[in-house]
């Protein structure tokens, strides 16, 4: 039974992303630093030169020499504009890049502010008081925050992470995926270690400024072809930014303690509601450690994807369309083979071989058994994917999944099966037409009523090449060739869940 079936999930090879202080080891990271300390040696002998070129120019003043003073001068004021305009910069965003590499957020708690708070009532006592007590009480507090910032940096830099996401995944059920975070230190441990998600949960839509383009026209209320004046130009208006997609991860891993050197890991559970391609672009190692004032969270580029296939869960439509289609895909390959498919009356066409002795005993006349063909047991279920407008949203998904339950249901019976989607290439592999149906949308191209459009053209040929099809659609009865009616069942798509037999 197909509720029963279960759906393993492996995890799929990973691409291990470390922290931006480690960067990706070997040639790249000393290339790199090998660059800036370039940099850095030619910025200090070419202001070291200037600032040589400058004390020489003093001395050529002031024994008189002109020309001289005025040659290393200028020397030395090019020598400083080089250094200013060609390494400065350089140094300077490679700087701004650590720093955005090194991001930090900060999010203080309830203990934090109560803290904070605290620290204020006494250092107004100190100060009204001159306590000299109160004054150290006050010091030590603030230290406590400072020390706070410091370590917990310390705690959340050069810590590797790596997300591994499992290899297939159903809309509607959970699977396991693993969070690894490794310390690369030798001697420091980490405390007290969450893994996020750093995506903004926002409910409600944002609303910003922006500028877009416009044209200025004079006079306003006069047709454009009539209008003495038309220039470019631009507006401010404020539009509605949409909430951000749901991500891959909306939990918490929690590690209390990393060990130098050490690595550790966790399960992450994840279960998504709807099919689609998810990604998340970067994951959040943060801590509270040592004393709880204050999150600090840093932001380490992850970026990690997972395509969602739709849900395979048995339906009352499912349950309808199952017998049906079995009964006639089996009326269409019966024949001769190893399966049984009925026991019938004598013809003279029938060898001998085939007779049931014990059933024409009991019946008192020549029983012959009748099996099913298993080297023509050929399966194609279609997809003949809607165009837009032509069923509900709600209808639509529920189409997509029905098909996917149909080809996860018969890739395990014995039997070649085959997988189509309107438009797509013909696959023999079910996670393949599983993939194309996750991201699958209503077409946007009209088609004439009269044919199948971009159906397999296979299913043109009446069934000549031994396999049976089941079709689901949403165009009319009538624009269906009637050569398809003996070799398929067709499922027509409608807002309401219905599946129908052919009809001859």
């Amino acid at each position: 039974m197909l509720g029963s079936e279960q759906v393993h999930s492996t995890y799929a090879d990973s691409v291990k992303t470390q922290s931006p202080s480690a960067g990706r080891p070997g040639q790249w990271l000393q290339s790199a630093t090998a660059e800036v300390w370039v940099k850095f040696l030619l910025a200090l002998v070419g202001l070291g030169l200037a600032f040589a070129a400058a004390l020489f120019s003093t001395v050529l003043r002031d024994a008189g020499n002109v020309w001289g003073t005025v040659i290393l001068a200028s020397a030395s004021l090019m020598l400083a504009t080089w250094v200013g305009l060609v390494t400065v910069p350089y140094l300077a965003r490679r700087v701004a890049l650590e720093r955005l590499r090194e991001s930090f957020d900060y999010e203080v708690t309830r203990a934090g502010v109560v803290y904070v708070l605290v620290t204020l009532v006494i250092g107004i006592a100190a100060l009204n008081t001159g306590n000299n007590l109160l004054y150290i009480v006050v010091a030590a507090m603030l230290a406590a925050i400072l020390v706070s910032g410091v370590v917990s940096a310390i705690v959340l830099r050069w810590l590797e992470l790596d997300v591994r996401l499992p290899e297939h995944v159903f809309a509607g059920r959970g699977v396991l995926g693993r969070i690894v975070v490794r310390n690369p230190r030798r001697f420091l441990p980490s405390f007290s270690i969450r893994v996020v998600s750093t995506r903004k949960k926002r409910k409600k839509p944002l609303k910003e400024w922006k500028w877009e383009a416009t044209t200025f026209a004079f006079p306003l209320n006069r047709p454009p072809e009539r209008q003495w004046l038309r220039l470019p130009d631009r507006r401010i208006q404020r539009v509605t930014v949409a909430p951000e997609p749901p991500g891959i991860f909306e939990g918490m891993a929690y590690f209390p303690y990393l060990p130098p050197r050490g690595e550790v890991s966790a399960d992450l559970s994840l279960k998504f509601d709807r099919r689609g391609r998810y990604h998340e672009d970067s994951f959040g190692v943060a801590t509270r450690f040592p004393f709880a004032f204050l999150t600090k969270t840093r932001h380490v580029a992850l970026q990690r994807e997972i395509l969602v296939y739709p849900r395979v869960e048995p339906t009352d439509e499912l349950f309808e369309i199952l017998p049906l289609v079995r009964g006639e895909w089996e009326s269409f390959v019966r024949g001769r083979g190893s399966d049984l498919y009925l026991i019938r009356e004598y013809m003279p066409e029938d060898s001998a071989r085939h007779v049931d002795w014990k059933a024409t005993a009991k019946s008192g006349s020549l029983k012959v058994r009748e099996f099913s063909r298993e080297d023509e047991r050929k399966l194609c279920i279609v997809f003949d994917n809607p165009e837009a407008g032509m069923i509900s949203e709600q209808a639509y998904e529920r189409a997509v999944d029905l098909a996917a339950s149909l080809a996860w249901h018969f890739s395990e019976q014995d039997a070649e099966v085959a997988f189509q989607v309107a438009g797509r290439a013909r696959s023999g592999e079910v996670h393949e037409f599983l993939a194309q149906l996750a991201v699958v949308e209503p077409r946007r191209t009209v088609t004439h009523p009269d044919t199948l459009g971009s159906l397999d053209p296979t299913l043109h040929k009446t069934g000549s090449n031994g396999e049976y099809n089941i079709v689901l659609t949403a165009r009319p009865r009538g624009s269906l060739p009637t050569s398809l009616w003996n070799c398929s069942y067709f499922v027509f798509l409608q807002d309401e869940p219905a599946g129908r037999p052919a009809e001859s």
